[in-house]
C-alpha cells in the first residue's frame, strides 16, 4: 500500500530531470501519473519506466504555453481515471544570460511557460479538486531567485517569483476547499546540469561545493520524495511554503 493508492496525479514537463524524477516517485507511492510532455519521445519513456515499475502512466502531448493543451490534458485525464488529485507545474523554458542580451521574446517565451501557465493549469484543475474536497499543488521556484551572484539570473528567477506568489495566493484562497498549495526549489541532476558539468568543470565543481552537502541532488530520491510527502496525508498542515530541496544551500528568509 503506498502513500497516494488511487491518487491521480499530472506532472508537466515530466518527460526527464526533475520532473521524470517526480513521476517516477508519485508512482511508486500508488499514484496514476498524467506524463504531459511536449516531446513525444521523452514523455513515452517516462511512461514505459512507470509502468515496467508496475505502475499506472497516461503520456499527453502538452504544450504548457498553449491553453487548447492545458484544457486537454485535464479532459483526457478525468476521462482516463475520473478524477485529479495533484498537480506539479514543472515545466519551464529557461532563458538565462545578462540582461542586457535578453531579448523581449526570451523573456515572454519564460513567463508564458512559467507563471502563466502555472496560473492556467491552476485554474484548469482546483474544481475537479473542491468536488472531492482535497488536492495538493506543488509548483516549482528556483534558488536562483535568491542567489548570492545574480548575474545571468534576472528573467528567469524574476518568473519563479512570479509563481511563488501566485502559488502563496492560492494557498491562501483554496485551502478551506482542501486544496494546498506549495513550492519547492530544487538542485537535480537534469541534462542542463549534466552539460553545463561537463562544459565548465572548474565553474560546476565550485557550485558543487557551495552545497553543504557536497552533491547534486537526484531528480526521484531526493526531489520526488520529498514531493510525495507535500502531496500525502503527512503533510496535511503543510500549505504556502517554499521548500528548498539543494542540501542546504538557498536562504529564502
Amino acid at each position: 500500500m503506498g502513500s497516494l493508492d488511487e491518487q491521480v496525479a499530472i506532472v508537466t514537463g515530466a518527460g526527464q530531470g526533475v520532473g521524470q524524477g517526480i513521476a517516477l516517485a508519485l508512482a511508486n507511492a500508488g499514484a496514476a501519473v498524467v506524463v504531459a510532455e511536449r516531446v513525444e519521445a521523452t514523455r513515452h519513456e517516462t511512461c514505459r519506466q512507470i509502468e515496467a515499475r508496475g505502475g499506472r502512466a497516461l503520456p499527453v502531448a502538452c504544450d504548457v504555453c498553449s491553453p487548447a493543451d492545458i484544457a486537454a490534458t485535464v479532459d483526457l485525464t478525468l476521462r482516463a481515471f475520473g478524477r485529479i488529485d495533484i498537480l506539479v507545474n514543472n515545466a519551464q523554458i529557461v532563458h538565462r544570460g545578462p540582461l542586457e542580451r535578453l531579448d523581449d521574446a526570451a523573456f515572454d517565451e519564460t513567463f508564458d511557460s512559467g507563471p502563466r501557465a502555472t496560473f492556467r493549469f491552476m485554474k484548469a484543475v482546483p474544481p475537479h479538486m473542491k468536488a472531492r474536497g482535497r488536492g495538493a499543488i506543488v509548483n516549482l521556484a528556483t534558488s536562483g531567485a535568491v542567489r548570492w551572484d545574480a548575474v545571468g539570473y534576472g528573467v528567469y528567477a524574476a518568473a519563479k517569483q512570479a509563481i511563488r506568489a501566485l502559488s502563496r495566493a492560492a494557498a491562501h484562497e483554496w485551502v478551506r476547499d482542501g486544496i494546498r498549495v506549495n513550492t519547492i526549489a530544487p538542485i537535480a541532476m537534469t541534462p542542463a546540469m549534466a552539460q553545463w558539468m561537463e562544459e565548465d568543470p572548474e565553474g560546476s565543481r565550485a557550485f558543487i561545493d557551495s552545497l553543504p552537502t557536497r552533491r547534486i541532488g537526484d531528480p526521484e530520491l531526493d526531489i520526488g520524495r520529498a514531493v510525495v510527502f507535500l502531496v500525502g496525508p503527512d503533510a496535511g498542515y503543510v500549505n504556502a511554503v517554499t521548500l528548498p530541496l539543494d542540501g542546504g544551500q538557498a536562504y529564502f528568509g
